[in-house]
């Protein structure tokens, strides 16, 4: 019987059954089951759920699968069962025998110590290879129990619309209850995991309302997952605490972009078309003259609109369109992008939409998930200066130091399964945690002379008759010294871009350079740009205004249409492109990619080379597609420093790395001896990698006389200048 078969006949009895969960079903009967679980049990349960009530469709199919699978199951029983007992001929002394380690599954078959010196019926080599099988097969099982789960909890997401999973999340009736009730979040003991794997363990949860919380951590500890979670009230965040979480960007579809802002603040949206509805009713009762049987009916309507006019009044209803046109505007839509269609946008302009969506919402508490990905450095410098009035509570993971220094007012650590909580901002963070570290260390290492010198005063007094009553008394006090742990070693990561030989100059240059996809619209007009082995170049400016025409222009992969452009031929260029993803293989690893990209090497070559930038390990054989999104840019950053290139040409490169990843960075191209261009809109990593600020804008590509926070300060002012 074939999993087809099985998942066939689960269509056929639930034919509007998610393919994922058929799948994942039809997998596990015939497939995945271990011998020591109840399958049909198991199987009964999941479809129990998706059954709504109809239990005779269940029994039925439970029926129908038990017939299928009956050869199946009773092998498994009889697996389950193991060896018969059999009377011995005689008494056996087991502690001369040593037994086979396939018991524990975990460790490798000891046959040369069973029945030594005689001839073994047992095939080696096919126990061995079964029993390598039987491993594999339970570390897919655990790999794809999360995997699976998932798939079905973004099927599970998808499968509700916006308003339906708003409405869900944030009960219109629960906002009628919030008045006077606290916003602020207590839960002194949570525990939070995926699948198998442990996020946080008996954490205190604790956000005070009003306060901006920057939670940090490495990549793949569990922040993400502890916003999903929070978001899905899968922690018990109290009822009337509305709650809105930007992760994905919205689904394009004919609605205007600010018609979509408009329509992200549900309630609103619902109680203006109950009051277009009351008023309609209320109209036709007004047709029907004074007769007195429709006085009741008159009277239950006007109180219900009075009561949603006072809700309306409330959340400021009528000054919506205003405040959605500054969002946007704020966020890079001219009054032209606010018109149009939502699916005219690409993927980063829908992120932007997204976040104008939960801004207008002004939910009690505001999660977002790394917001400073999706947005270049004017929209940012308008975003902070928006979040520092912000009025509820935010939570936003960031690895953007300067974003959090002009955001947080308090900072959440995520580490080893807890949450350490610090004020102030990242910076002060930084400083009291170092603080602490090395207070923490000095105790320790205190504490371990001075049980050393007990210990050492206790071995040489311990038997001797004149100093034994001391030697009893430091042991009493070494008894008495509190057990302390030794502090937790912080990580530090190395990056490594090999030296690259010199070559003569111009290494490449434009001069007088235009470019246009069209006439109506010049994206860059006489531009003047030198690159040499000594440039640390920042480019900054809005999206559109062609920072990413001019790298592919310096890079070749685009043509000018006027102008010079003079490269070296003998110039090799690096280029990290902003959605490097694309070019990585996900079916492959690491080692499989560099192997298929620069041929000749060994594997151990190749790891040592991953390991450069962090990849190391088991990390480094694993499917690309499994690797989270700071491991790609590590796994990225190998494959350009194996090109051997002159200049770095590097497309935000800060997204998805974590601090650490972030500082191993910084480090490395300040140590390289080649040519840096960077694309950024992260304040610190530009501060540290460039010397010099070039802004991108109004057709034209000129330097900036001053620092990132300058450049910034002048954006927002500008934004604040409009009418």
């Amino acid at each position: 019987m074939s999993s087809e078969d099985i998942a066939e006949e689960i269509r056929t009895s639930f034919p509007g059954a998610e393919e994922v969960i058929v799948q994942y079903l039809s997998g596990y009967l015939v497939d995945d089951a271990g011998e020591e679980e109840d399958v049909l049990q198991v199987a009964q349960q999941i479809l129990s759920s998706l059954a709504g009530g109809r239990v005779d469709v269940v029994q039925k199919l439970m029926h129908r699968l038990g017939d299928l699978l009956e050869e199946q199951l009773t092998a498994r029983m009889k697996k389950r069962g193991g060896p018969k007992l059999m009377k011995l001929d005689k008494a056996m002394d087991l502690s001369k025998t040593a037994m086979s380690n396939t018991i524990a599954l975990a460790e490798g078959v000891d046959l040369e110590s069973i029945n030594k010196g005689k001839a073994s019926r047992v095939d080696v080599k096919k126990l061995e290879k079964q029993e390598a099988k039987l491993r594999a097969k339970i570390d897919k099982r655990a790999r794809r129990d999360l995997y699976e789960g998932s798939k079905l909890l973004d099927a599970h997401r998808k499968q509700q619309t916006y308003e339906e999973m708003f409405m869900k999340i944030n009960p219109l009736e629960a906002s009628a209850s919030a008045k006077n009730k606290s916003k602020d979040i207590h839960l002194p003991s949570i525990d939070v995991n995926f699948a198998s794997n442990r996020i946080l363990s008996g954490a205190s949860l604790t956000l005070a309302y009003g306060r901006r919380y920057g939670l940090i951590g490495r990549n793949g500890v569990g922040k993400s997952t502890l916003l999903r979670h929070i978001a899905m009230r899968e922690v018990p965040i109290p009822a009337h605490i509305t709650i809105l979480f930007v992760e994905q960007e919205i689904i394009g579809d004919d609605t205007t972009a600010i018609d979509s802002v408009l329509k992200a603040d549900v309630w609103r949206d619902h109680l203006l078309k109950e009051e277009t509805t009351l008023n309609a009713k209320l109209a036709i009762l007004e047709k029907e003259g004074d007769e007195k049987r429709f006085e009741d009916e008159r009277e239950e309507l006007s109180s219900r609109l009075a009561d949603v006019h006072a809700r309306l009044s409330d959340m400021d209803a009528e000054s919506g369109p205003a405040r959605a046109a500054a969002l946007l505007a704020g966020l890079g839509f001219d009054d032209a992008d606010q018109k149009k269609p939502t699916r005219s946008f690409s993927g980063g302009w829908r992120m932007r939409l997204a976040l104008a969506r939960a801004l207008f919402v002004k939910p009690a508490l505001l999660l977002l998930d790394e917001p400073s990905n999706h947005i270049d450095l004017n929209a940012l410098a308008w975003l902070e200066d928006y979040l520092q009035t912000w009025p509820g509570t935010l939570l936003v993971v960031s690895h953007d130091r300067a974003f959090l220094d002009a955001v947080a007012t308090d900072i959440v650590h995520q580490h080893s399964g807890r949450l350490d909580y610090y004020k102030g901002n990242f910076t002060q963070f930084y400083s009291t945690k170092s603080e602490r570290d090395r207070n923490l260390r000095k105790e320790y290492d205190t504490q371990m002379e001075y049980r050393a010198h007990l210990q050492a005063f206790i071995d040489r007094w311990r038997y001797n008759a004149n100093r034994a009553a001391q030697a009893q008394s430091k042991i009493k006090i070494l008894e008495k010294l509190p057990d302390l742990q030794p502090p937790e070693q912080e990580e530090t990561e190395k990056f490594k871009f090999p030296e690259t030989e010199k070559i003569s100059p111009p290494l490449l240059q434009l001069s007088d350079v235009t470019f246009y996809y069209t006439l109506e619209k010049i994206l860059l007009k006489s531009v003047y740009f030198d690159v040499g082995l000594d440039s640390r170049i920042a480019i900054v400016g809005a999206n559109g205004a062609g920072k990413s025409t001019l790298i592919k222009l310096l890079t070749g992969e685009l043509t000018s249409i006027a102008g010079q452009v003079n490269r070296n031929g003998r110039l090799r260029v690096g280029y990290f492109a902003q959605h490097h993803v694309d070019s990585l293989d996900p079916s492959m690893s690491p080692v499989q990619f560099l192997a298929s990209k620069f041929p000749g090497k060994t594997e151990q070559e190749y790891r040592s080379h991953l390991g450069n930038f962090q990849i190391s390990g088991m990390t480094g054989l694993q499917l690309i597609g499994t690797l989270s999104g700071g491991q790609k840019s590590r796994v990225a950053f190998a494959v350009l420093s194996l090109q051997h290139p002159h200049i770095l040409l590097l497309d935000e490169p800060t997204n998805h790395l974590d601090i650490e990843g972030l500082d191993a960075l910084m480090v490395a191209l300040g140590a390289w001896n080649g040519g840096v261009i960077v694309i950024s809109h992260d304040e610190r990593f530009i501060t540290t990698v460039a010397k010099e600020l070039w802004v991108c804008g109004d057709g034209t590509v000129r330097k900036f006389m001053g620092d990132v926070q300058s450049y910034k300060k002048l954006i927002v002012s500008n934004i604040k200048a409009r009418p």
